[in-house]
């Protein structure tokens, strides 16, 4: 019988989280390396570039990939012959106790987005706790467990269905995709769970989500049953949709297709599909009585040499001296380079401001003329100004564009992936302007961040109003001042291009 402290899981789950902060899985680097050296698209292998640089970064300063470092997810399989010595605590308690020292160690300073009573007051738990956890007995002498952090931009991008038996998973998924836009921040993997209950599929979609990418031995070797046919057909033709990077447009927006399977009710079909986004974060390990698991750091030779640079056609803008006019004469796709101060604010602080214009009463920023940038940045460390702070979803906030335009005189707006119709449609009445920053390359966005501090809303933690003043901030153009989206045009040009260049091949 194996004898297993305590304290050895507690650290295990610390360690390995703060270990997926900063490391990417050396089959990620290498498959998104793999992207970026085929990719035709250059917007997106231009987003592919700052993230694999992003990574490296990450590496060797030890801090996080992403400025989300996600809800924690736990897979463990406690084997029957396994005694705890002297646990005072419940399983649940100890891997939550290792999620509270990973997020608050003071070397590398987690962000704590997890939120209490979410149906109502939504109070951050300030430790990122609890963890969602997942049991298996199994037989054994050992503790296995798949520890992960999950991004909210991926999360809210899963999907379900109950299809009838007779319905196309293929088709489903083919059709959905394109739903899910850019928030999941493509290039990926995709997790797909089919059968058991409409619980367990989701189970199933995030669990085989741990596994390694395989889809290029998968495809040198050939497909052995139907689950893998299905991820071949998959992984082609969600590639053959032109989504790419950051859903500009392009020839990756797959990594790899992962599929779980489970016996169903006759009359039902489950599916589950769960993205995994470019800051994938996941880590193995097994306690086997001999104290606290050891996990291996890539080694940087893993990690490709890649250069990015702005390049000559970048317009570089003062955001202090910005005018509606300089503005309007952006094109859709065009790089920007952001000088001077701009403000940070997402989802809370855009609902406070709206609750505030709606009672008539006066913000506590003046937004005219201003661009906002839709951020909730992780706490600074050693000489830090702002920790990694990369962009959120910019679709969480469309419901508050058009009031927030109006009633401020708002000039513009940065975030990750597409805007929806209606914030398209306000953008345009006002002749504003949206502008991308790359999602999952966290860590380089805040080496353009010079100052960083509080002006509004503190009590709501990373959620806060701040002022940043940056340097060479990189965006694209996402939406002009006329209302063209290149979330629409980019992966429409590609997913033309991709058809034309099958079509050749088959002649």
């Amino acid at each position: 019988m194996t004898v297993i402290k305590q304290d050895d899981l507690i650290q295990s789950v610390a360690d390995a989280l703060q270990f997926i902060s900063y490391y990417h899985p050396v089959d990620f680097i290498q498959a998104m390396h793999e992207a970026y050296l085929r990719e035709e698209s250059p917007a997106a292998r231009d987003s592919i570039a700052q993230i694999l640089i992003n990574s490296r970064m990450c590496a060797t300063g030890h801090r996080p990939i992403c400025q989300d470092t996600g809800i924690v997810t736990v897979f463990v399989r406690v084997g029957m012959d396994v005694r705890w010595d002297g646990a005072t605590m419940g399983l649940d308690d100890m891997i939550n106790e290792g999620v509270r020292r990973a997020y608050n160690l003071p070397e590398n300073v987690l962000r704590a987005s997890i939120l209490a009573d979410p149906a109502g007051a939504r109070k951050n738990t300030k430790d990122n706790t609890p963890a969602v956890i997942h049991y298996s007995i199994v037989p054994g002498n050992t503790v296995e467990v798949d520890v992960a952090a999950k991004g909210g931009g991926s999360e809210n991008k899963s999907k379900m269905a109950m299809l009838n038996p007779s319905d196309s998973i293929v088709d489903w998924v083919l059709k959905t995709v394109p739903t899910m836009g850019a928030g999941w921040c493509p290039p990926g993997m995709l997790g797909i769970g089919i059968g058991g209950t409409a619980e367990k599929a989701a189970v199933m979609a995030k669990e085989v989500l741990m596994e390694s990418i395989d889809i290029h031995e998968l495809k040198k070797r050939g497909p052995q049953n139907r689950i893998e046919e299905m991820r071949l057909e998959l992984f082609e033709k969600v590639n053959q949709l032109g989504i790419g990077a950051q859903g500009l447009g392009g020839l990756t927006t797959v990594l790899d297709v992962k599929i779980m399977d489970y016996p169903t009710h006759a009359a039902s079909l489950p599916v589950c599909m769960i993205p995994n986004c470019a800051a994938t974060r996941h880590a193995h390990f097994v306690l086997d009585g001999s104290g606290p698991a050891s996990l291996e750091a890539p080694s940087l030779d893993a990690y490709p040499e890649i250069v990015w640079e702005a390049g000559p056609s970048a317009r570089r803008v003062n955001l202090d001296t910005l005018t509606p006019e300089e503005v309007q004469s952006w094109k859709p796709g065009e790089t920007v380079l952001l000088n001077g101060k701009m403000l940070t604010g997402r989802d809370a602080a855009h609902k406070r401001m709206v609750e505030m214009l709606n009672k008539g009463e006066t913000l506590p920023v003046d937004l005219k003329g201003r661009f906002i940038y839709y951020v909730g940045p992780v706490d600074p460390v050693r000489e830090e100004v702002v920790g990694p702070a990369g962009p959120t979803t910019a679709t969480r906030m469309d419901k508050f564009t058009r009031q927030i335009l109006e009633q401020t005189g708002l000039l513009g707006m940065i975030g990750k992936s597409e805007r929806g119709p209606t914030a398209i449609e306000a953008i345009k009445d006002h002749k504003a302007v949206y502008l991308m920053a790359v999602g999952g390359a966290a860590y380089l966005v805040a080496q353009a961040i010079k100052k960083s501090r509080v002006v509004a809303f503190a009590e709501l933690g990373m959620e806060a109003i701040y002022e940043f003043d940056v340097k060479d901030m990189p965006v694209t153009v996402a939406v002009d001042s006329q209302g063209e989206s290149v979330h629409i045009t980019g992966p429409a040009i590609w997913q033309k291009k991709i058809s034309e260049s099958l079509a050749v091949e088959v002649q």
